[in-house]
């Protein structure tokens, strides 16, 4: 093998042109080497490999020639250099994968076209791209990574701007592909992608889809899609409703506890007042157990109510409603703190809405029963306001639930029960589902299911004994999100 080694090679004639080897040879600059090219053209038809540098000691345009029609690849290209493609003037009508140093027109006169990015760029490596017919606002040119990040991002990109013409150039590993020539990094933006999930009872409300979940499930994220398109979701949490109580006069029991986002990943649905300000919950692609709280059961006589249970979706919980009170405080304990408070009577003590506290808060307390002889219960907490007083001869009605049209419907839940009563009006069940507490013989409702809402408690009359307290509603998780 021999080697040569020269200071210079000086053309010898007046076009100022070097030739190095023969066509089909490969010119190769090892590791280390620089090669200097202040103002020269560098012409390459064959295969130009550089493992050390092509430093530019002044500025490389394009006032000479930089003909590229073979492959640059590898080592570091530094300084100012206004790069080329050599264009292919067949304009593309489908999807093609780019070879870089080249550029194409686009045509998406019929519809929607993908062009795909070379799998393993160097760097220095060009694309360009071309909007041929003025169509890529009506039908998208998409830009596939074809796995390196574009612009510093890991996802594709899309052209949506009526005739436009970009140049990419591969950076790095960090960067990936970056616009550069005429085009701005404007002229493309990020490509929308949405929310995809299975799970629940499945609607749509024009972009927005919503599932409910009446029971136990799965609410599985298969795309957690990105700021551009969604990626976030708005959800409507509400536990089981307390059971009233069961023995005497009775209490309501409490709803279950209320929680909301504000809407802000669901278009323009109204969120119930207890929703304000509530963010909507980031998604990631995996599967999200669902629990619903079932109601509280109403227990044999002579018993106080069995609080709600629970609902949860991701890193919501709400409480499960109170259990009702009522007469002969001492004989069991008292459960009466929940998502929304159980009742009592005869002062008897009051069940503590929002426990555990969160912010707004997911319920209200109890109603405080009247003092004795007053012979009434008072209404268990809702979502929207607490539980009432029991008046002389009137059981308690339940606190007022709250209003939600996170499923395309305006819909009220998670009322509290109504209290029972000795006399000659029961407490009436709260709006959204709260159930009527007993009146004689007239047994308690109860609490609507897949509402939250609370049973009513038990009443009593001289001549017929106790009418039963009655069980709480099963709560509902819905959740909502854009999908297009």
């Amino acid at each position: 093998m021999s080697e040569v080694k020269v200071n210079k090679i000086t053309p010898t004639t007046n076009c100022g042109t070097v030739t190095l080897g023969d066509s089909g040879d490969t010119i190769a600059i090892p590791a280390g080497t620089t090669v200097n090219a202040p103002s020269a053209a560098v012409t390459n038809s064959g295969t130009f490999t550089s493992s050390g540098s092509i430093t530019n000691s002044g500025t490389i345009t394009n006032s000479g020639t930089i003909t590229n029609t073979g492959t640059i690849s590898g080592g570091t290209i530094t300084g100012n250099i206004d790069g080329q493609v050599s264009w292919d003037t067949t304009a593309k009508t489908a999807g093609f994968t780019a070879v870089a140093g080249n550029g194409y027109f686009v045509n998406t006169t019929s519809g929607a076209i993908t062009v795909t990015l070379p799998a393993t760029p160097s760097a220095g490596d060009l694309v360009g791209v071309k909007d041929y017919a003025n169509t890529a606002n009506t039908n998208n040119i998409t830009i596939d990574r074809n796995g390196s990040n574009i612009q510093g991002i890991a996802n594709n990109y899309i052209i949506s701007t009526q005739g436009l013409s970009i140049t990419l150039i591969y950076v790095d590993g960090t960067q990936g592909w970056v616009s550069t020539g005429a085009a701005r990094a404007s002229d493309i933006t990020e490509q929308q992608l949405f929310v995809t999930a299975t799970g629940g009872t499945v609607t749509c409300c024009g972009d927005y889809k919503i599932h409910t979940f009446t029971g136990p499930g799965t609410f599985c994220v298969s795309c957690a899609g990105n700021a551009s398109g969604s990626d976030t979701v708005d959800y409507l949490v509400i536990a089981g409703g307390g059971s009233g109580r069961n023995f005497g006069v009775g209490g309501g029991g409490g709803a279950g506890g209320y929680r909301e986002s504000s809407g802000a990943a669901s278009g323009c649905y109204t969120a119930s007042p207890l929703g304000a300000c509530v963010s909507a919950l980031p998604v990631t692609a995996t599967g999200y157990p669902i629990t619903v709280g079932a109601g509280g059961t109403a227990p044999p006589a002579p018993l106080v109510g069995t609080p709600g249970s629970d609902s949860i979706f991701s890193t919501i919980t709400s409480a499960g409603g109170g259990a009702g009170f009522g007469t002969n405080p001492g004989c069991t304990p008292f459960d009466g703190d929940g998502g929304s408070g159980g009742a009592g009577a005869f002062l008897t003590p009051v069940g503590l809405g929002n426990t555990p506290p969160v912010s707004p808060p997911q319920g209200n307390s109890g109603g405080l029963g009247a003092a004795y002889p007053a012979l009434t219960a008072s209404g268990g907490g809702g979502a929207g306001a607490a539980g009432n007083g029991g008046t002389p001869g009137s059981g308690g009605p339940g606190g007022c639930g709250t209003t939600s049209s996170i499923n395309a419907s305006p819909t009220t839940r998670a009322g509290g029960g109504g209290g029972g009563t000795y006399g000659a009006t029961r407490g009436a069940g709260g709006p959204g589902g709260g159930g009527y507490g007993a009146q004689a013989s007239s047994p308690a409702q109860a609490g609507t299911a897949n509402t939250g809402s609370a049973g009513g408690g038990s009443g009593s009359a001289p001549t017929v004994g106790y009418a039963n307290g009655a069980s709480g509603g099963s709560g509902i998780v819905i959740i909502r999100y854009k999908y297009q």
